[in-house]
Parts: structure tokens; sequence; C-alpha cells
């Protein structure tokens, strides 16, 4: 591991002055930073520990929705009273990843701010855009199975590998981060970037800004929502696809939806032509099957992963149906 200068800050100033500083990185719980050090994949020249910042705390808000701080454990959020009984599909995704162990480390922020899990990404031997811009991309003709069907480019195809970012994608969440030049709040939908040609700029934050907290905005509909995670193994793997959905019914009509997707791009995927398809629709199975084959109608799949589109699709139509009082998969 290449030698770094550490310092721990005790004010959001000193943060935003610190991590300002060329090959500086933030460090929270550390569950995926350390990891990449080890690999010598990130070589930061500074660590910059803000685990001393009062973003530690869940406040409920007066209009009905909830700011998480960037610095509350995974745990302490998927455990949260308000988060179980207003927001269950963030409570299940945060359950539905990692281990406990990591989960008791893992910040909110640093959730945000995890990078692919995609193999070529760790094998310092494969060329990885990623890794090392201009390099290439071998996971375009290698193995696939794990890698994106929806807005991947020619540049990259690795996956997003959160199950929490999943559920804040359709939960219409924002991010607020400080910086040099103040305070901002991005969509949550914003805040992760497809590859085009530059895969290693992952996030839309800017150079010195810190995630300080995750808004939930009052969804009361939310109570009624679900995630579902498809994966080759019932602990600790990655997802093959995800689906964070919340519905509400209008009679026999679907009255609001939200559906996002994980493990099939390069950011939490918010399927917005499903929800666009689903609005005010008749409540049938046929419409839901209707909206996830025009959701999955631009998927570009490779030769490991055409196995994507089917699985994704009954994934959706599955949840949706149990959501929406319909039954579950046929």
């Amino acid at each position: 591991m290449k030698p770094f200068a550490y310092t721990r800050v005790a004010t959001t100033a000193a943060a935003i002055d610190a991590i300002q500083a060329p090959g500086a990185k933030v460090l929270g719980g550390g569950t995926n930073l350390v990891d990449l050090m080890r690999e010598h994949i990130e070589q930061p020249d500074a660590l910059v520990d803000v685990t001393a910042l009062p973003f530690t705390k869940i406040h409920e808000r007066e209009d009905g929705g909830v700011t998480i701080g960037a610095g509350v454990r995974n745990t302490a959020v998927a455990a949260h009273p308000a988060i179980r009984d207003r927001y269950p599909v963030l409570s299940e995704a945060i359950l539905n990843g990692a281990s406990g162990q990591i989960r008791n480390m893992a910040t909110v922020g640093g959730n945000l701010m995890q990078r692919t899990r995609c193999l070529y990404f760790y094998d310092q031997a494969a060329r990885c855009n990623k890794r090392q811009p201009g390099s290439g991309c071998d996971a375009i003709g290698g193995v696939t199975r794990m890698h994106a069907i929806l807005g991947a480019s020619e540049s990259c195809i690795a996956t997003h590998p959160s199950d929490m970012c999943v559920a804040l994608a359709a939960l219409d969440a924002t991010v607020a981060v400080s910086g040099p030049h103040g305070e901002r709040r991005i969509p949550f939908t914003e805040f992760h970037r497809l590859p085009g040609e530059t895969p290693h700029i992952e996030t839309a934050l800017e150079r010195g800004e810190l995630i300080t907290a995750v808004e939930l905005p009052p969804l009361a509909w939310a109570k009624h929502s679900r995630y579902r995670k498809v994966r080759d193994r019932s602990s600790y793997a990655f997802a093959l696809v995800s689906v964070a959905a919340a519905v509400r019914t209008d009679g026999d009509r679907i009255g609001e939806v939200r559906v996002a997707l994980g493990g099939v791009a390069h950011r939490p995927w918010r399927a917005f032509e499903a929800e666009r398809q689903l609005q005010g629709a008749p409540l049938t199975r046929e419409r839901l099957q209707f909206a996830a084959d025009a959701e999955l109608a631009a998927a570009r799949t490779f030769p490991h992963n055409h196995f994507k589109v089917e699985l994704a699709r009954r994934t959706i139509v599955s949840v949706l149906a149990e959501l929406c009082g319909l039954g579950g998969e046929r």
C-alpha cells in the first residue's frame, strides 16, 4: 500500500479545505476505499477522516420527510423506525446488501461513493477506462455475465454495486452537499453519471464537495414499497437484477408509481419509461408486462448477459404485481 497522510477533521469547513488537495480522499467507514487501496487501485496521497463531523443523525422533518446524515451507518438506517415504517423499500435494500459486519461500518455517504465491483476494474492486468482513462475496456469481449444492459457505452459496461442507492433512486431522494462555493442539493437520479467517454467520472460532485446528507421526500404512499434482489446466492452477493418499487393504487388504476433497477446499469437505473406507461393505467398484469418491456426495449446485451433482460422483466412484473395486489409471478 502506498504511504499516505491521515487527517481527522472536526468541522465541515476543515473537511472541505482538506479534500481540495490533489490526491485527497474522504474516509468514512472505509469498507470500499480501504479494499481498493489494498488492491493498489486507489492510491491516495491523503485520507481525510470525516467520522467526527456532525452528520451521524437521522432527523424526521415536520413535512413528513426524513433527513439522513452522510455519516449514519447503514445498519442504523435500516433499523430506524421511521425508515421501516415510511420507506420499507430502503430498509429492505440495505438488509439485502453486504454482511452485517460491513453494514455496521459502512456509512450512507460512502455507500453513494462506492465504486464498481467489475472484475476487470479490479484486475490490474486488464484494460479498464474507469481505472486508467483511455486504456480500453477488456470487459467488452470478455466475460460479461454481471455487466450492464442499459446505459452502457463503448468505454465501460460496468454496473453500480449498491442496493441502497437503487431504493434511494426510486424514492426521489436528494443528495445534500457542501463545498468551496457553498451548499447545493442534487436530485438522486442526477448524482451518479452514465459512463459515456469518461467512466472514471462517476458522480456529479465537484472538487472539494462533501456529501452531508440524503433527504427523503414526504411520500406517504412509499409505505407501500418493496425491494427484491436476484443474485447467485442468498448472502453476500451482488445483484444480477434488483427492483425497488413503490405504488399507490386508485381503484382499478395505478395512481402513482416509482421503479428503479439495480445490477443492470452503470448507475442505479430509474425506470422512467416504465413509470410513464403505468401512470394512470389499468391495474392489470398485462399492463405491467407492457411497461417492463417498454423500459427494457433499449437494452443492449453481450454474449453472457442476454438472460438479464428476461430476468429484469420478470422481476419488475412480479414486484409490481405484488404491490398492486395481483399476486406474484406466474
